[in-house]
């Protein structure tokens, strides 16, 4: 597993729903970017969320990285917007 460096969060993706109130499937290409995520790693400085905890950042903010064939976000501590309970 990767160790975020500083104040950089490792995030694994949590699933968006895929189809609107009234039953309209959304494709691919429309769809937003996850804007939550499961911590799985944090750095040094970070001391407020813990792993585990499912957080709530900015839509445009994680970069993404593929491990093993999975998608994660390493996002900064400034970009995260809460702790999601």
């Amino acid at each position: 597993m990767l160790k975020p460096l500083k104040d950089r969060l490792l995030v694994s993706y949590v699933d968006q729903e895929e189809k609107t109130a009234g039953g309209i499937i959304i494709p691919e290409s429309a769809k937003e970017r996850p804007q939550k995520g499961k911590v799985e790693a944090i750095g040094k400085e970070v001391e407020e969320i813990k792993v585990g905890d499912v957080i709530m950042f900015k839509t445009y903010a994680p970069d993404n990285i593929k491990i093993d064939g999975t998608e994660y976000g390493i996002v900064k501590l400034e970009d995260v917007m809460g702790i999601i309970e």
